[in-house]
């Protein structure tokens, strides 16, 4: 063998082995340990990607909880359950997660309830659209209906309906938020899933001008609020405003709304009786906003029907069966 080529081989070999020497040292001296729980976290997550709970995905908030640096309840999407799976992981007392969301549109005014101003030919987006005069519409905060919102939610929990208003699935919306960042007209609130009360409309013109624009926007009468027997609906700038912190799921607002602006996705109450199998124990009492239950400890508790406002709260706390008798308008109308 040539003694040149056989040189030239032993110094090509020294100078591998002298590099995996050092690669080798190098990788134990700089070697980061993973934390195995990151990769258990990451596993129990959704997968949804959303950012909702303020980090770039799942990978990064499951880093984020184990270092201590995000709340164990702070995955929106995967709610108490998951919460619960991740303080198993670390080993930690669970937290109290926060109330469930759901994306709710503040707007009733689509193809067929507002008129529309002129044609517009540009990019089919609602951010394009309404930098352009604020839109085609006669009313300046309704809805464009390019669907920005439905483009940005991660499990397609929204479309667009015939109508030209979002349509959200509240079973499949896992409250993101995406979509409230993406409307440019501001008209996409997150609100508690268990309210039935919707306003839906967002507009500030005085009543006269909505009621030229949009069948069904608000107009600012103020009867729902003076309805309101829990002060949770308030005027401002003409437009009623819902505090879903107060609100107690009676309906009594949409009854009172002369435009149909505020939606009631519940049932109506007609009457709400307590029955001899009432054992006493206040918990109706305790629960009722206005303090129409009255009975002492043990003793069968009456209803004043002068002051219920048939919101159904009493029932739900009731823990004896057939004590308190709920019955809905519906089924009055169906019998009569």
């Amino acid at each position: 063998m040539d003694p040149v080529y056989l040189y030239s081989v032993l110094s090509m070999g020294g100078i591998g082995a002298v590099l995996a020497l050092g690669l080798g040292i190098a990788s134990r001296k700089f070697h980061v340990e993973v934390d195995e729980r990151i990769e258990e976290v990451e596993e129990v997550l959704p997968g949804a990607n959303c950012g909702a709970c303020g980090y770039a995905g799942c990978a990064s908030f499951a880093e984020a909880v184990v270092e201590g640096e995000a709340e164990i309840n702070g995955c929106p999407v995967g709610g108490e359950v998951v919460a619960e799976k991740i303080s198993e992981i670390l080993g930690v007392e669970g937290q109290s997660t926060n109330e469930t969301v759901k994306a709710q549109l503040l707007c009733g005014g689509g193809i067929k309830e507002t008129k529309k101003l002129s044609e517009y030919e540009g990019i089919k987006t609602c951010k394009a659209a309404e930098s352009i005069n604020g839109g085609t519409k006669s009313c300046q905060y309704a809805c464009l209906g390019f669907g920005d919102c439905a483009a940005v939610c991660p499990v397609d929990a929204i479309t667009i309906s015939d109508n030209g208003l979002p349509v959200i699935d509240k079973e499949t919306c896992i409250g993101c938020g995406k979509c409230v960042e993406a409307c440019p007209k501001n008209i996409i609130t997150m609100a508690p899933e268990d309210k039935l009360n919707h306003i839906r409309c967002s507009s500030h013109e005085p009543g006269k001008v909505v009621s030229k624009i949009c069948e069904v926007g608000c107009i600012g009468c103020s009867l729902c609020a003076k309805a309101c027997p829990v002060d949770a609906i308030t005027m401002e700038d003409n437009l009623a405003v819902i505090d879903y912190d107060k609100c107690i799921n009676c309906g009594i607002c949409s009854e009172k709304c002369p435009t149909g602006t505020i939606e009631f996705n519940g049932r109506l109450i007609e009457k709400v009786v307590i029955t001899e199998d009432c054992v006493g124990c206040t918990r109706c009492a305790k629960a009722c906003p206005v303090e129409a239950i009255e009975g002492e400890l043990k003793e069968v508790h009456e209803i004043d029907q002068d002051k219920c406002v048939q919101c159904g709260l009493c029932a739900e706390v009731c823990k004896v069966d057939g004590a308190i008798n709920v019955i809905y308008k519906d089924e009055v109308e169906k019998e009569n």
